[in-house]
């Protein structure tokens, strides 16, 4: 049936293959910027990336000014307002944020702060309270995995209070994301793995979940055939650059599929577990990903079922009985899931974590059932119910 309304909106633009870095002067050229400051961590400044992005602007017209490469796992309001001071030093004009979510989200912030002006971010948090576009902005990822190189929100920690502030503005996209697959050669494997899982849960859900609609549902199908396909080639051969390249479509699609129709119970359980015992998001996307299709199945079962020829292909598709097909889907993800724990012992239940104390279950599920994800999942959720899927998750 088709949708009685919908809306979908991407404006970032997309510069990806195997030299898309060299395209970044002409990107800056376009939005009369000459002065980009480079926003970065240490990881990947440490790992050499950063020379593949200043070989691109051998004799550009614009030049790198100022790299800050101070940038923690968790993005900081501190870490903010340090870097829109160094960019306000340097007279810079432009941000290029280099690496993984913190990395992205740090550098939304600071656009906001150099933009606007002043170093209270606090009163932009929330939703849709940006008043006007801000400076250029391009972002280079360095995982396959968040897609926040194509959304309209960051996540920063007010570390004085210890909570995360939200923040949500259609500004907030950046002008243009590239997609290089000499960005992502050196990930370990583990990174690889989670950040693979992370891209398929956001796709997963995008598809399964009630905000889907036809434009973010084919976003969302290409992404899941990329990864199924891809994903355990790249982790048998991690220079293969033309797997990189997949996968890193794949993330930024399953991003754009995401933002305009929403995740789930997933992303509800996810985000409560990692505030509660501080996992990785990818891991703990990768955790519920099948125990929530279960729970699901009995509203959606045949909407997961078509899942099945996205991560399994045509042939397996069509041999399997319509009335099978989404427990079939939900055995393809626990297959991957096991090829992954061979791979690079990725775990697949909250004991194999490590991490994760049973005492804690009853928490999780609690701040499950008030996280705003869970609006969009096809089927309402208590806390019992989050309790039984953490319970299932285990062992």
């Amino acid at each position: 049936m088709a949708k009685s309304y919908y809306e979908f909106f991407c404006p970032v633009k997309i510069v990806a293959g195997h030299k898309a870095l060299e395209h970044i002067p002409f990107e800056l050229a376009a939005l009369l910027a000459k002065r980009p400051m480079i926003i970065t961590d240490k990881g990947v400044r440490g790992a050499g990336l950063l020379e593949h992005v200043a070989n691109a602007f051998e004799g550009a017209d614009s030049q790198i000014v100022v790299i800050f490469d101070d940038v923690p796992p968790d993005s900081s309001l501190s870490t903010v307002r340090n870097a829109a001071a160094i960019y306000r030093e340097n007279n810079c004009d432009a941000i290029i944020a280099i690496g993984g979510g913190s990395v992205i989200d740090t550098s939304k912030g600071v656009n906001i702060l150099v933009s606007e002006g002043g170093n209270d971010l606090l009163k932009y948090s929330g939703a849709h309270n940006l008043p006007k576009p801000l400076k250029p902005f391009f972002v280079v990822p360095t995982t396959s995995g968040t897609g926040s190189e194509v959304t309209m929100v960051a996540v920063i920690s007010d570390t004085d209070k210890g909570v995360k502030l939200p923040f949500t503005s259609y500004f907030l996209m950046p002008n243009a994301a590239i997609l290089d697959p000499r960005m992502t050669q050196t990930l370990p494997p583990h990174i690889t793995a989670m950040t693979g899982m992370d891209a398929l849960t956001h796709a997963v859900e995008a598809y399964t979940c009630l905000g889907h609609n036809p434009v973010s549902d084919a976003f969302a199908t290409a992404a899941i055939r990329k990864v199924s396909e891809n994903l355990m080639k790249v982790m048998d051969s991690p220079k293969d650059a033309d797997g990189r390249l997949e996968l890193a479509q794949a993330s930024t699609m399953a991003g754009v599929a995401f933002s305009n129709s929403m995740v789930g119970l997933v992303h509800a359980l996810g985000h409560s577990l990692g505030a509660v015992c501080h996992i990785p998001h990818g891991l703990c996307m990768s955790l519920f990903l099948p125990y929530v299709l279960e729970y699901n199945k009995e509203v959606n079962g045949d909407r997961i079922g078509e899942l099945l020829l996205y991560l399994a292909g045509a042939d397996v598709y069509a041999a399997t009985p319509k009335a099978q097909r989404a427990d079939k889907a939900i055995q393809q993800i626990r297959a991957m899931r096991d090829e992954l724990y061979q791979r690079c012992k990725l775990p697949r239940t909250l004991t194999e974590t490590g991490k994760v104390t049973e005492g804690q279950l009853r928490q999780v599920a609690e701040l499950t059932v008030n996280d705003g994800s869970i609006i969009y999942n096809p089927k309402e959720a208590s806390i019992e119910d989050a309790l039984a899927i953490l319970k299932r998750a285990w062992i």
